[in-house]
């Protein structure tokens, strides 16, 4: 049977909306121009087109992932983040829009060193030393998978030498210090999981909860930062929309100065910054 590729993304489109999918004609065309290798905005131009049988069958795996709530991303393999395509997978968190407010604040003063915790598909680390050619950072993270994809991303970037990765709990065997830690750390509590989103059942639950309250990565990078972070150092950390005070008052408590709460787009409190004090505590009394 002959069909084009209008008629099979109406199609699939149809399918998606069925399900009571939102987005679905941006969905179906995603998954489309992805199976013909094309841009999506080229998709336009072929769709009187017929549609090969490889590529619809191609176009309807897709479409059957996606009715089982596997995020688009995942079936495409990427997503865009700060202007760049990052490789994804089930084993990193999907970067999302929001984060980018992190990116903005860490941005703001210039840095040559940054750890990032937790580093994922490696979507804040990488973004910041492309966007601070003179930087160079370390990114942990305790899932060996994880950092796999962070640095298949480096290397897709361009970043190979300027990234390095190491398999670690926070801070535990990290050396040195440096002027800038990030970290997005898994904030939903437990108890708040079951209200979330089906997609984010295909992404690591380690990466969204801590099995506790939500603060637990908090409490242990805010007990150690100082100590890898040089004089004036910043800290710069996602966090969720109701988080911003305990987590402010955690750094406070470790002598953190400049203490304060950014919003997203959205108006919801998304990243909490502060800046180590000045002598570092090991020069304290010289």
């Amino acid at each position: 049977m002959s069909r084009t590729v209008q008629m099979a993304l109406i199609a699939g489109t149809k399918r998606l909306a069925a399900s009571g999918l939102d987005g679905a004609a941006r969905d179906a065309r995603l998954l489309m121009a992805h199976v013909l290798d094309l841009a999506p905005d080229r998709l336009t131009l072929v769709m009187p087109d017929d549609l090969s049988e490889t590529c619809f069958l191609a176009f309807e795996a897709a479409i059957d992932r996606r009715l089982l709530r596997e995020p688009v991303s995942h079936i495409l393999g990427r997503r865009q983040f700060y202007g760049r395509d990052f490789i994804v997978s089930a084993d990193v968190l999907d970067p999302r829009p929001e984060t980018e407010t992190l990116i903005d604040e860490a941005l703001s003063r210039p840095f040559s060193s940054v750890l990032d915790l937790g580093v994922g598909s490696g979507a804040i680390l990488l973004t910041l030393l492309a966007e601070n050619p003179l930087a160079k950072g370390l990114g942990t993270d305790a899932s060996q998978a994880a950092l796999d994809v962070a640095a298949r991303n480096a290397q897709a970037l361009g970043l190979g030498g300027k990234a390095r990765f190491q398999r670690a709990d926070w801070f535990a065997g990290v050396e040195g210090v440096f002027e800038l830690i990030v970290s997005n750390p898994p904030y939903i509590a437990a108890d708040e999981m079951a209200g979330l989103a089906p997609e984010l059942d295909h992404e690591p639950r380690m990466a969204l909860t801590d099995e506790a309250d939500g603060l637990s990565a908090y409490r242990a990078i805010a007990a150690a930062a100082r100590a890898h972070l040089v004089p004036r150092g910043r800290i710069v950390m996602e966090i969720g929309p109701t988080q911003g005070a305990a987590v402010s008052d955690m750094l406070l408590a470790q002598g953190f100065k400049a203490v304060r709460v950014l919003c997203d787009l959205d108006g919801r409190d998304r990243v909490v910054r502060a800046q180590a004090p000045n002598p570092h505590p090991r020069n304290a009394g010289k």
